[in-house]
């Protein structure tokens, strides 16, 4: 029969149910009509009277706190392996027709829901007929669709089984607990040894987790498959609660968002359907989660939302101390350096009061320097310098040239000294997103955050927020039941609410929402427009203590605390709260942030930003080292010039000069045998011998100074 909704016909039915004696009810209901109906029967499910079972696909909170007694079984199906949800029968028919294997989720289709529901009403038949069994054989059912409709097996649908228990002793503590799954194909599976478990006596509970490093990450340790932050946390709290826990990964690796329709997925949905006790994550306290769950005290500071970016790329040329000026620009000065020094050494040789035509006048100047071509060059060079350029010119059309250059020089180079040091400082410190608004003032960054995260929340609810003050305004503005006056005012010409969260949820949406944090990361790294993500602080400071080149942009914002999550009403969260307070009075959670942030062995040493900031790096500056090693190599090379190009003049210069003495004392032989011949030839051969020896001698010799004494002695 169908089940009353309103309180009294509600009444009357349950009565008319007991009047009939009947005994097993099988609820197929939303929840919040079972919450109605329990409420109303509390006496008789409390007596054993009732035996109820609940069928229904809904994952919202069963918290019924007006309650004084709860005892049910509850059936839930749930989805499992690839799903796809078909829209209409058009595109059945073509997938079918190419061949595609499919898969059917459980929302969006009426016939699936209805051909469902009758099978496992089925199911539950039988069950109810064989209530003296254990519940270890369980019918295998299919769905046959009318003649209209494809065909349908629930192949892919598996159906929990939780028990509810509450009663007078413990009206404060609701126990819901998942003790079974049944599929078609495995059958039923029981969690602890039968479906007519105590479930308030039992002391191992379900904690449900994801993965989010430091807090939680895998090991690849079957026998700890898990560590972290609060994998030590809840090791702590079970030493001083003394309880035992098995834990597992959600299935869709989700924190929890709630849909139109009220139902939960994540880890919120774990706990609110009785699949878990504990959700131990790094989870937000949310208000609308708190509508559903119970958190305990937070374990963790305030943590707000802030912007994950890829550090700009740094770009480091050895000579980058060139590119402060164009190239065009350097041209013009080697320009007017060489035009200068042409001008002072044609104005030294053609003025007549230039050192070069006027020695006699300056002779007795203690600085005598003529300007050759050589020495201009030098002037000019050395004029831009410290140093200065040394004497000016003597004659006045000379020192206008120099005063002039002097001039020029002290603009380019004080131009140069102040742009250098801001190029090499400010392309380091350019950043063009610094905060939230800066990302809702552009559009060619784009931005988002998860899909199903508290932060898609924020946005998503903040446009909501915005939309609504627009209706609200519209609605008073053109309300005609306002006076023209109260009207008039407010009749303005700017829109008096703020669009800023519409447009960046509108654009996060065409930015398209990243699945999990691995793709966010890889999209911030790869994209070549640039991707800002949008996160929990925590995530956004872990990716970038691993990765050099993610930077945190920004202050954080909407600020929440962390905390574990139990189900409504349940027995461990005055427990838990008291013993995370123990650990906080201890500074035990302190110790843990040290180990997992501050020693955590998969943080990398980057270069610290804000030392790149204190001072020029070797990569920009190296350039000018370059420059005195060429120098130094230049003026080796000319040294090495200057000494060959010396001793070939100086040897040179000497053979000259040797050539020339012995044609002086060749010559001063023939003339002492001239003078002679009138002598007795004895006297003349002794001349010519003697003088033979001599110039022997002078060819031995290396030295002039050798060839003047030789010729003396001779």
């Amino acid at each position: 029969m169908q089940m009353e909704t309103t309180v009294l016909k509600m009444r009357a039915q349950i009565t008319q149910l007991r009047m009939q004696s009947i005994n097993s009810l099988i609820l197929v209901a939303k929840t919040e009509n079972v919450e109605r109906f329990t409420l109303e029967s509390s006496d008789y499910i409390e007596q054993r009277i009732f035996n109820i079972y609940v069928l229904t696909k809904d994952i919202t909170a069963f918290k019924c706190d007006s309650c004084e007694s709860a005892f049910m079984f509850w059936l839930r199906p749930f989805p499992v392996g690839k799903i796809m949800e078909i829209r209409d029968l058009d595109d059945y028919l073509f997938r079918n027709e190419i061949g595609l294997e499919l898969d059917y989720s459980i929302n969006g289709w009426d016939s699936l829901n209805v051909a469902f529901y009758m099978n496992v009403m089925g199911y539950a038949f039988e069950t109810i007929r064989q209530m003296n069994a254990t519940f270890d054989v369980l019918p295998t059912f299919t769905c046959e669709a009318g003649p209209s409709e494809p065909n349908i097996t629930t192949t892919d649908v598996q159906v929990r089984i939780y028990k509810i228990d509450r009663n007078r002793e413990h009206e404060d503590a609701l126990f819901n607990k998942e003790v079974g799954v049944w599929t078609p194909l495995s059958k039923l599976s029981v969690m602890y040894g039968t479906l007519q478990v105590d479930v308030r006596n039992l002391n191992i509970f379900r904690v449900v987790t994801l993965i989010q490093p430091p807090f939680v990450q895998r090991t690849g340790d079957p026998n700890t498959p898990y560590e972290g932050y609060c994998i030590d946390l809840i090791n702590m709290i079970q030493v001083e609660v003394n309880f035992t826990y098995t834990i597992y990964e959600v299935e869709d690796g989700s924190f929890g968002t709630m849909d139109d329709n009220g139902n939960w997925n994540g880890l919120i949905g774990a706990l609110v359907s009785g699949s878990a006790d504990i959700a131990l994550a790094p989870l937000s306290v949310m208000a609308e989660r708190e509508n559903d769950v119970d958190f305990t005290v937070p374990y963790y500071d305030l943590v707000g939302t802030t912007i994950l970016m890829k550090k700009a790329d740094v770009e480091y040329s050895l000579f980058k101390f060139m590119k402060v000026l164009e190239w065009p620009v350097w041209l013009c000065i080697v320009a007017a350096y060489l035009f200068t020094s042409v001008l002072l050494w044609i104005f030294d040789r053609f003025s007549p009061y230039s050192f070069t035509n006027n020695q006699e006048r300056y002779q007795n100047d203690i600085e005598k320097r003529q300007f050759s071509l050589k020495e201009c060059l030098w002037f000019c060079m050395t004029s831009l310098t410290p140093q200065g350029g040394g004497e000016a010119p003597k004659n006045i059309s000379g020192r206008l040239v120099a005063a002039t250059w002097w001039l020029f020089g002290f603009i380019i180079i004080a131009s140069y000294t102040a742009n250098l040091a801001a190029f090499l400082t400010v392309s380091r410190l350019e950043q063009p997103i610094s905060s939230l608004d800066d990302l809702a003032k552009q559009y060619k960054i784009e931005y988002a955050p998860i899909k199903g995260s508290a932060s898609e929340t924020y946005f998503r609810r903040m446009a909501e927020i915005e939309e609504t003050f627009y209706n609200m305004w519209k609605e008073m503005s053109l309300n005609e039941s306002m006076s023209p006056r109260d009207r008039a005012k407010l009749a303005v010409w700017d829109y008096p609410v703020s669009d800023k969260f519409t447009n960046m949820w509108r654009y996060m949406q065409e930015s398209k929402l990243p699945p999990d944090m691995d793709a966010a990361v890889d999209r911030v790294l790869n994209s070549v427009d640039g991707f800002a993500f949008i996160g929990d602080a925590t995530e956004i400071k872990y990716a970038a203590l691993t990765n050099c080149k993610l930077q945190q942009v920004g202050t954080e914002f909407s600020r929440k605390p962390y905390a574990i999550a139990v189900q409504s009403g349940h027995i461990l969260k005055d427990k838990i709260s008291s013993a995370i307070l123990m650990l906080l009075n201890q500074r035990r959670l302190e110790t843990l942030k040290e180990k997992w942030w501050t020693d955590n062995p998969n943080k990398v040493n980057c270069p610290d930003s804000s030392d790149k900031s204190d001072g020029i790096s070797i990569q920009n500056i190296g350039g000018v080292f370059i420059v005195i090693l060429a120098g130094i190599a230049l003026s080796i090379i000319t040294l090495a010039f200057e000494y060959y190009y010396y001793k070939r003049k100086a040897r040179k210069a000497a053979e000259k000069e040797k050539e020339q003495m012995e044609m002086k004392v060749h010559q001063v032989i023939q003339n002492g045998v001239h003078n002679h011949n009138g002598d007795a030839p004895k006297t003349a051969s002794s001349i010519t011998k003697n003088g033979n020896a001599v110039m022997k001698r002078m060819k031995r010799s290396n030295s002039v100074s050798a060839y003047e004494n030789t010729a003396f002695q001779y």
